[in-house]
């Protein structure tokens, strides 16, 4: 940080003496010819009256855990999803600075052209296949649980990513129940559309929906965020399956502040996951970033082994967030 040196102005004058002095005798004289008493002004003073000035120190701006304000093409995030209620949900559980460790572990292939940053990604309101307790198939986490995630994304210099199964609520109800999480510098969202089932719809036996319209409120709403808190960059990433899971997609427009991410969350094979990949970025608007999404045990179902981090660097466009499930 440079420092800020106040040099205070120099300032000279100069101390003459203007006019001549008189001599007793001229005084007598004037003083004689001078009709009516003489009253002389009773002489004043003026204070001097010394000012410091007061100097205030500007609180310091928000920044992103690894410094700075913009995500790209600043940094690649490397991330791990879950949720300590279930192991299938992601290797984000448990010891969560030992999952931490994992992470850099991970991400060390992927730092050859620039700075990872690391990401938390919690499964923040989670799908369920039967009703709750407001009817609509899903569930929030508790504020306990969310600041011990953002505790430990942290201590590990991570961003921590809020991710929405909404079940059959609306993205942005959901995204907005997190508003004091959101606030934080550190803090962004992921949307997950596939569990997105509409009024009737059963998370896990239909795949869900989102609009490029739906997507935009949610920006819309981080955008104020970023600006009312003077935050860095947030990240809006939305999770991609199928086609079918993202509509209308170009409705998704450009916000200041908001860094729209498209998952790819393509299962199976390398030459499946990578037609996936293909097919689902052509409908990708210009400002979206690409990001990869690899799935430790349903990957590897069909035999195959898990693409490795230069197979994945191989990708076009070149994957700027890559999440581990």
């Amino acid at each position: 940080m440079a420092a800020v040196v106040a040099v205070p102005a120099c300032t000279s004058a100069g101390n003459g003496t203007q006019g001549s002095q008189r001599s007793d005798a001229e005084t007598s004289t004037d003083a004689a010819s001078t009709s009516g008493p003489v009253t002389s002004a009773p002489a004043t003073s003026t204070p001097t009256t010394s000012v410091t000035p007061s100097t205030t120190t500007a609180p310091p701006v928000p920044e992103l855990p690894g410094g700075g304000r913009t995500i790209f093409p600043t940094y690649r995030l490397i991330g791990f999803s879950g949720h300590p209620s279930s192991l299938a949900l992601g290797r984000l559980t448990g010891d969560l600075d030992a999952a931490a460790g994992q992470i850099v572990e991970q991400a060390t292939p992927y730092a050859g052209d620039r700075p990872v940053l690391p990401v938390f990604e919690l499964i923040a309101t989670i799908a369920h296949p039967f009703p709750t307790a407001e009817g609509d198939y899903s569930g929030r986490s508790s504020e306990e649980l969310i600041q011990e995630h953002l505790d430990a994304a942290r201590r590990a210099g991570a961003l921590l990513l809020l991710n929405i199964q909404p079940g059959r609520a609306d993205f942005l109800p959901e995204v907005q129940a997190y508003e004091k999480w959101l606030r934080e510098p550190d803090v962004g969202v992921a949307l997950d559309p596939e569990w997105a089932v509409g009024p009737s719809g059963i998370p896990g036996e239909v795949y869900g929906q989102t609009t490029g319209a739906e997507l935009d409120t949610v920006a819309t709403y981080l955008a104020r965020i970023v600006a009312e808190g003077n935050l860095p960059e947030k990240v809006m990433v939305y999770h991609q399956v199928a086609a079918s899971v993202v509509i209308d997609e170009q409705l998704l427009l450009p916000h200041p502040g908001v860094v729209p991410i498209k998952s790819v969350d393509g299962i199976g094979s390398q030459a499946e996951k990578e037609n996936t990949w293909y097919r689902l970025m052509e409908a990708k608007p210009a400002h979206v970033h690409p990001g990869f999404k690899l799935f430790y045990d349903e990957d590897l179902r069909t035999g195959g082994p898990l693409m490795t981090p230069e197979q994945v660097l191989a990708l076009m466009p070149l994957p700027e967030y890559v999440l581990y499930e």
